[in-house]
């Protein structure tokens, strides 16, 4: 009886971009701009909030968690794709793709569950004002942002675990720029029903449980608003939830897409669109949605930039 020969998968080939020679460097050029953008973006907000002593208060403290993440999740992905790009070396190591989508889920299930943080946050400061400064205080909010932090290490160790405990021993070309959950299972010589149900059990309780916390503050803050007498009360209690319900609508829409399905279902034309909407787009976005509808944010990062201008000048 003859033995298998059984060849294990040491690397991995990043397939995402190479469809599109003719356009790698136009592509190369965009993606630089767009990451200084997101880095730009992001640190001014981070700035903005650490230096004006007006935006020292929960809502704020919660967005600069989030500008964190969305510095982290593109510096993940995005300077090894522009290595791709530029060199046209495609591999990337077998450890080196599994810490790449470790910190990628990592930095992705910390943002759901902050996200459900801030509109909690958002619910109490809307419907329970005069108790907002005893509920949300300094203790409370770093409990919360801590906790966001050490679930999201433990879900993405879970997710990470999961997928690379499975064989690899054929094909090793990721249809995709970066090494995510759904193109690397795609790539498993072994059984990955297993895998995949465990991965969209913990990915429904934990998105789902997020969500669910999200919608329900959202629907007793309309209710709230809805009720409210002034409309001037309506229109400042609207506009501070309108930045973070477009981030919140953009995030879970393309994650949910991304992540709750099974890996049959994989197509890697529509994932890489959708990836590269969450992963790259959209970090860039959020300090301009945050930026446009908040009018405390705006002042700040008009004194921001003006205390920059005359540091330049002198």
């Amino acid at each position: 009886m003859k033995e298998a020969n059984i060849t294990i998968v040491n690397e991995f080939i990043l397939m995402g971009l190479s469809d599109l020679p003719e356009v790698r460097y136009f592509l190369f050029v965009m993606f630089v701009i767009i990451y200084l953008a997101t880095l730009a973006g992001n640190i001014t907000i981070l700035i903005a909030i650490r230096t004006d002593s007006c935006l020292h208060n929960p809502m704020y403290f919660f967005l600069s968690h989030l500008s964190l993440l969305d510095i982290l999740s593109p510096t993940i992905t995005v300077p090894k794709m522009l290595n791709v790009l530029l060199s046209e070396n495609k591999k990337i190591s077998f450890t080196g793709c599994m810490v790449q989508l470790f910190f990628l889920i990592d930095v992705v299930s910390t943002e759901i569950f902050l996200l459900s943080v801030m509109a909690y946050d958002r619910y109490v400061a809307i419907c329970h004002p005069l108790k907002y400064t005893n509920i949300m205080n300094r203790r409370v909010c770093g409990q919360l942002a801590v906790g966001t932090w050490i679930a999201g290490f433990f879900n993405s160790l879970l997710h990470t675990s999961f997928t690379f405990t499975l064989s690899f021993c054929g094909p090793n070309e990721v249809n995709q720029y970066y090494c995510d959950i759904p193109p690397v299972q795609a790539l498993s010589c072994s059984s990955t029903y297993a895998s995949e149900t465990i991965h969209m059990i913990v990915a429904g309780v934990v998105g789902g449980s997020a969500f669910v916390i999200t919608l329900i503050s959202y629907i007793y803050i309309l209710w709230a608003i809805m009720h409210m007498r002034s409309p001037e009360g309506r229109h400042n209690a609207f506009s501070t939830c309108a930045s973070h319900l477009t981030v919140v609508c953009l995030f879970y829409g393309t994650s949910i897409f991304t992540y709750i399905k099974p890996s049959s279902s994989y197509s890697p034309n529509q994932d890489r669109i959708v990836s590269m909407l969450y992963g790259v787009v959209t970090p860039m976005l959020n300090p301009m949605i945050y930026s446009l509808r908040n009018k405390g944010m705006k002042q700040a990062l008009k004194r921001v930039i003006s205390q920059n201008r005359f540091i330049l000048q002198s």
